[in-house]
Parts: structure tokens; C-alpha cells; sequence
């Protein structure tokens, strides 16, 4: 075999060597290679506490009452007013105010809560306080905490965009009543008693005033 033929099956098997080679590295991912480009879109997850629904039930609202109630609907429509209006938060502000206006009233302290105060619900509180000095009557309370809130009724008057939420309280607090002389007539420090309070709170939605007003008490 001539020499020509030789050097042209060494490069020939030179060639075959680095092709194999090269496929081999081609064909493994190592390094600093990128990753395919995937489909971006998000697989769906297990469980409806991940899952969003375009257009579905809002939870903030269906939590508390029913989407196609009477009450649902006029929540629906303050939000649509007030897109950041939260009935969770709400209610969680409206557990505060409870307790806030409770104590209040309970010390004859009304300056700190008229401004959450309906003009009539003042004044009524206005009242009830001056009823107590002029027997001699001071309360002596401790606020235990809210035990029970519940959102029973929604109302909206589109015209005005006046809201109205009723809000079911169930309060628990030592409170005890004593005269002059400082001697318990009414009520016990030691024993815990539960109140039951419907409030109605009224706001303009959309309005700068951020204060929800308690415009009406019963107990």
C-alpha cells in the first residue's frame, strides 16, 4: 500500500474520531448551555385555595353572605364604587370600633369615639352618661374581647351611594356598676357577662371621609 492511500485512511479516521466527538458533546446538555424554551403557560395547580377563576365568586364577599342575595349584591356594588373597599376588612375594623365605642361609653369617655358617631347616636350616648352623674352612678368595666361578629345585612342606595352594614356582635366584659360610696350595686368585677349587640354602620362609598359612622344601636 502506497503511502498516498495510508495518510488518506489516517485523516479519513481522523475525520470519523472527531465527528463521533462532536456529536457526543452536542448531543448532552452540560455547562452553560440553555435550557429549552417551554411552554410559559402555568399548569394548573391541585386545590381551589390556589386555583383563580376569571370572573368566578368573590370570596371576600361569599365568605360572609351569599353571592346572589340581597346583601351580596349591594357589597358587590360597593366594591364596584370602591374598588378598595374589603367586607374582611370591614369587619376586622369593625371589631375594634366595637370595643372602642363599648369601653367609651361604659367610662363616660364619649370625646375619643364621636367621631364614629351618628349625631342621634351621640347624642343618645350624650344622655345615658349625664343619667348615670346625676345618680351618682359610675361604671367600672373591663372589655374581654368580641366572642362572636357576624355580617347580617347589606344595603346600597345607588343613588347616593350610601352604604349601610348590619353587624352582629357578641361582647364579653366584667362590668359593675357603683354608687357614691363606691359600692357595687349592679354588675360584678369577677364575673364575665356577655352582650349582645345589632349595630348598623353608614359610609358614602367613594367618599374621602374614610369613617364608617354607627348610625343606630340595638341591643
Amino acid at each position: 500500500m502506497n503511502s498516498p492511500l495510508i495518510q488518506l485512511l489516517v485523516l479519513a479516521g481522523i475525520a470519523v474520531f472527531l465527528i463521533l466527538r462532536l456529536k457526543n458533546v452536542l448531543g448532552t446538555r452540560e455547562g452553560f448551555e440553555k435550557p429549552p424554551v417551554s411552554d410559559q403557560t402555568p399548569s394548573a395547580r391541585s386545590g381551589p385555595a390556589f386555583e383563580v377563576i376569571e370572573g368566578g365568586p368573590d370570596l371576600d364577599i361569599t365568605d360572609h353572605v351569599p353571592e346572589d342575595s340581597p346583601s351580596g349584591k349591594a357589597l358587590a356594588e360597593m366594591k364596584r364604587v370602591e374598588p378598595s373597599f374589603g367586607v374582611s376588612d370591614f369587619l376586622q375594623g369593625a371589631r375594634g370600633a366595637y370595643e372602642m365605642i363599648v369601653m367609651g361609653y361604659e367610662r363616660g369617655d364619649l370625646a375619643e369615639i364621636q367621631p364614629f358617631l351618628a349625631d342621634d347616636v351621640y347624642e343618645s350616648f350624650v344622655d345615658g352618661v349625664a343619667a348615670r352623674e346625676d345618680q351618682g352612678l359610675t361604671i367600672e368595666a373591663n372589655f374581654i374581647g368580641v366572642r362572636e361578629l357576624e355580617l347580617i345585612d347589606a344595603k346600597m342606595d345607588e343613588a347616593t351611594r350610601e352604604a349601610e352594614l348590619t353587624i352582629r356582635f357578641v361582647g364579653e366584659l366584667t362590668s359593675a356598676v357603683r354608687n357614691r360610696e363606691g359600692e357595687i350595686v349592679e354588675g360584678s368585677l369577677n364575673e364575665i357577662k356577655r352582650q349582645k349587640d345589632t349595630w348598623v354602620f353608614a359610609r358614602v362609598m367613594g367618599s374621602d371621609d374614610p369613617n364608617w359612622l354607627l348610625v343606630s344601636t340595638d341591643g
